[in-house]
C-alpha cells in the first residue's frame, strides 16, 4: 500500500513572511491531505501518551501544544477555503470531514494513558512550579479531556464521541443550506418604479449583483446584508419590501432539500444527551461552565434586564413610526419589512440626515486606513499594503503589519466583499497563531497570520465601495478580533490571541468599535468620495446625536435570539423547535413589527457548529465590558491616552487566555462593570 503523501503547499508555506502560496494549494489535493495529516497527528498523539518517562510539564502538555502542526496547516487552509470561496468540491469534502475530525479529536480526547499523564499533571499541579499561563495551559488541557469523556466508562465515551461526530455533519450541512438558501434567491427588477427610492449607491451594487448572476443591465435584491437591509431600509415599494423580507427571514425554512429544521431538531437532542452524559444538567450549563457568566441564570438575568428595558423602548419607537406613517397616508401597521423604512425616514426627519446622506462620506478605502490609524495610535502598529502576493481570491489583500521599531509583528489579509462563493456574516480567524515554542522544524515561535473576512456590496468598475455606519462598525469590530490576534503575546499557541472564554471574546472587538466615531476619526476619514471634503461638522454632530436612535429595536432583535438560544439549551431535545421560539417570543413579549436577528433556520452562530451555542448572549456580555473598558479612556479626557492604551494593550489585547478574563479585566480597569455603562451606551439607563 503506497503511502498518502501531503501536497508541500498545505503544509510547506514559502509565500511572503511564511504566507501560504494559496496559487498552489488546489482544492483535490485536501482529502489526501487530510488523511496523511491526521495519521501523522495520531502517531505523535501515541508518542506522547506511550513515553516511558514519567509525565512533566513539558513532555506532555507542551508536547500536545505543538503536536499537529500540519493538520492545523491543512485545517487552516480548508476551513477559510469552505468560508469565504467555497465550491462543489469543498463541500463535498466539508460533509464528509467534518464527522472525521470530530472522531479523530474523539478518540485523543478518550486516550486513557494520555489522560493519565495529564491527570498526574493536573493533581500535582501545585508542586510543579509552574507559572500563570502554564497552570491556565495545563487547566485548559485537563478540562478539555474531562469535556471529552475521558472520565467516562467505554459505552459511554463510545456513545459520546458518535454524537459529536453526527454533530459536526449536522453543522456543516446547516450552514450549506444557509448559504444555498442565499445563493439561489435574488429579486431581479428592472428600471422604473420598481427601484423607486433606492439611492445610487445601492442601485450600483444591485447592478453589480445582476451582472454575477448573467442578468447584465438588471438590478438584483439578494439575500447579502449588505444589500438587503439598504434595500428595506429605502425601497418606497413596500410589496417588494416585503417579499425580499419574506425570503431573508426563510432561509432555511422551506420545506425543500436545504429546510434546517430537522437539522436543529436533532442538534439539540444530541447536545442535550451529551450534556446528560458528561454529568451537566443541560447544555447550557455545559457551555458556561468555563465562561465568564457561570450559570444560565447569570446570563437570563442580564438579559432579561435589558429586555425590558429595549422592549419599552421599541414600543416608544413603534408608536413614532406609526405616527410618521399615518402622517404620510399609510394606513397598515408597522409590519417587519416597513420599519427600517420608515425608521430611515424618521431619522431624516428628526436629526435632518438620512443614511444616503451619510453613505457618500463612508469609503471602504478610508475607513480601513482608519482602523488602521487607530490602531497605530493606541498600539504603536502600522500596516504596509502589499501586491502581487498570491491569494486565494482576486479581493484579498495583503498587509505586513509593522510596531515601532519596524519589526513584523504580523501578517494581516482582508477580504472585504461579497460574492456567491461566501457566507454571509463578517468573521476573523487566522491562518496561525502567535507563540514562542520551539517546533520540529527547527524555528522557535511562530507569526500571526491573521485575516478578517465580510460581505460589503462590491461596487461597479471604476467606483469607490460605500458603507453604511453599521458597515463601517462591522469593520472595526472584526479589525477588533484582528487585532486580538496580532497583538497576542503569550508563550503557548492554545491560550494565543482569541483562545479565550466565549463570553470575553467579543471584547476586544466590540470595545474597538468606539474609536470609529471618536470626532477626530471621523473628521479626518469620512471624506467625500465626489470632493474628498470632510463632512460637515454639522453633520457629524447629527450623526453622534443620532446614536442612540432606534435602539430599542436594534437590542430586541439581539436579545431575543439570545433568549431563544438560551431557551433551547436549557430545555434539552425539544419535538418541534420552531413551537419553543414562537412559545418564548410570546411569552417575553415580541413586538409584531420585529423579527429576531437571526430566526432559529438560518441562526448560524449557533447551528453551524457550536462555537456560539448557548453562547450568543456573550455579545451583550461583553458589551458591559466594552462600555465600561471605553469609559476609562473618557474619563481620562483622550480617546489616545497612552497609558491607558498601554495598559489596554498589556492586559487586554496581548495576554489571551493566559490569565482568567476576570482577573485581566480587574488588571487593566480596577474593578468589575456593571451594566449601566451599557444601557447607557445604547440609551436604555433611564
Amino acid at each position: 500500500m503506497t503511502e498518502t503523501r501531503i501536497d508541500p503547499a498545505l503544509v510547506e508555506w514559502t509565500g511572503l513572511n511564511g504566507l501560504p502560496r494559496f496559487d498552489l494549494v488546489k482544492d483535490d489535493a485536501f482529502a489526501d491531505g487530510f488523511a496523511a495529516a491526521l495519521a501523522a497527528h495520531e502517531a505523535e498523539i501515541d508518542a506522547i501518551a506511550g513515553n516511558p518517562e514519567p509525565a512533566t510539564f513539558d513532555n506532555t502538555i507542551a508536547a500536545l501544544e505543538i503536536a499537529g502542526d500540519e493538520l492545523s496547516r491543512v485545517s487552516a487552509l480548508f476551513w477559510s477555503r469552505a468560508g469565504a470561496n467555497t465550491n462543489d468540491t469543498i463541500q463535498a469534502l466539508e460533509r464528509d470531514i467534518a464527522p472525521k475530525m470530530s472522531r479523530h479529536y474523539s478518540k485523543i480526547g478518550t486516550n486513557a494513558a494520555l489522560f493519565a499523564r495529564i491527570d498526574a499533571l493536573w493533581e500535582a499541579r501545585e508542586t510543579l512550579n509552574l507559572s500563570l499561563e502554564q497552570t491556565r495551559v495545563l487547566e485548559r488541557h485537563w478540562k478539555g479531556f474531562v469535556k471529552s469523556g475521558a472520565r467516562l466508562a467505554k459505552p459511554e465515551q463510545d456513545r459520546l464521541a458518535a454524537i459529536n461526530e453526527t454533530l459536526a455533519g449536522l453543522g456543516a450541512k446547516f450552514g450549506q443550506n444557509v448559504l444555498a438558501d442565499e445563493k439561489n434567491w435574488a429579486l431581479l427588477l428592472d428600471e422604473g418604479d420598481a427601484l423607486d427610492g433606492l439611492p445610487d449607491f445601492l442601485k450600483d451594487a444591485m447592478a453589480a449583483a445582476a451582472r454575477e448572476r448573467g442578468e447584465d443591465g438588471r438590478f438584483a435584491v439578494t439575500l447579502s446584508r449588505s444589500i438587503i437591509e439598504p434595500f428595506l431600509t429605502f425601497s418606497a415599494r413596500r410589496d417588494l419590501r416585503e417579499q425580499a423580507f419574506r425570503a431573508w427571514v426563510a432561509r432555511g425554512e422551506n420545506d425543500g432539500e436545504t429546510d434546517n429544521r430537522g437539522i436543529v431538531r436533532e442538534t439539540l437532542a444530541l447536545r442535550a444527551e451529551k450534556a446528560g452524559l458528561l454529568g451537566y444538567t443541560n447544555f447550557a450549563a455545559l457551555k458556561l461552565d468555563n465562561t465568564m457568566a457561570k450559570t444560565p441564570e447569570a446570563v437570563n438575568g442580564l438579559l432579561m434586564q435589558v429586555w425590558e428595558k429595549a422592549v419599552a423602548r421599541a414600543r416608544e419607537e413603534e408608536a413614532e413610526l406609526a405616527a410618521l406613517a399615518a402622517e404620510e397616508g399609510h394606513n397598515h401597521a408597522v409590519m417587519p419589512w416597513d420599519w427600517r423604512y420608515h425608521a430611515e425616514k424618521l431619522r431624516a426627519k428628526k436629526f435632518s440626515f438620512s443614511e444616503a446622506e451619510l453613505k457618500p462620506y463612508l469609503q471602504l478605502e478610508k475607513i480601513i486606513d482608519a482602523c488602521f490609524d487607530v490602531a497605530g495610535r493606541l498600539f504603536g502598529i502600522r500596516a504596509v499594503e502589499k501586491t502581487g502576493v498570491p491569494v486565494y481570491h482576486p479581493d484579498v489583500r495583503v498587509f505586513e503589519v509593522r510596531d515601532r521599531d519596524d519589526r513584523l509583528v504580523a501578517m494581516f489579509l482582508g477580504d472585504y466583499f461579497a460574492r456567491a462563493s461566501k457566507r454571509s456574516g463578517a468573521w476573523m480567524s487566522s491562518y496561525q497563531s502567535q507563540h514562542r515554542l520551539p517546533l520540529k522544524n527547527g524555528t522557535v515561535g511562530e507569526l500571526p497570520i491573521i485575516y478578517n473576512v465580510c460581505n460589503f456590496a462590491k461596487p461597479a468598475e471604476g467606483k469607490p465601495a460605500l458603507l453604511s455606519l453599521d458597515d463601517a462598525r462591522t469593520l472595526f469590530h472584526e479589525f477588533g478580533h484582528a487585532l486580538h490576534g496580532m497583538l497576542s503575546d503569550v508563550t503557548y499557541p492554545s491560550v494565543s490571541g482569541t483562545g479565550v472564554a466565549r463570553d470575553f471574546v467579543e471584547l476586544p472587538s466590540q470595545l474597538y468599535e468606539h474609536w470609529l466615531t471618536v470626532p477626530e476619526i471621523l473628521t479626518r476619514y469620512a471624506v467625500h468620495y465626489q470632493t474628498g471634503e470632510a463632512m460637515p461638522a454639522a453633520l457629524l454632530d447629527k450623526v453622534l446625536a443620532a446614536h442612540t436612535f432606534n435602539s430599542g429595536f436594534a437590542t430586541v432583535e439581539f436579545t431575543s435570539s439570545a433568549l431563544v438560544d438560551m431557551a433551547f439549551h436549557t430545555r434539552g431535545a425539544v419535538e418541534d423547535p420552531m413551537a419553543v421560539q414562537q412559545e418564548v417570543l410570546e411569552t417575553i413579549g415580541l413586538p409584531a413589527s420585529i423579527v429576531m436577528r437571526h430566526a432559529t433556520p438560518h441562526f448560524q452562530h449557533v447551528f453551524s457548529g457550536d462555537g456560539y451555542s448557548a453562547g450568543y448572549y456573550s455579545y451583550m456580555w461583553s458589551e458591559v465590558l466594552d462600555a465600561d473598558a471605553f469609559a476609562a479612556f473618557t474619563e481620562t479626557g483622550d480617546a489616545f491616552d497612552p497609558a491607558m492604551a498601554a495598559r489596554l494593550k498589556t492586559y487586554i489585547y496581548a495576554v489571551g487566555g493566559s490569565v482568567d478574563p476576570e482577573d485581566a479585566y480587574k488588571a487593566f480597569r480596577g474593578k468589575l462593570p456593571s451594566p449601566e455603562a451599557m444601557l447607557e451606551k445604547k440609551g436604555l439607563a433611564a
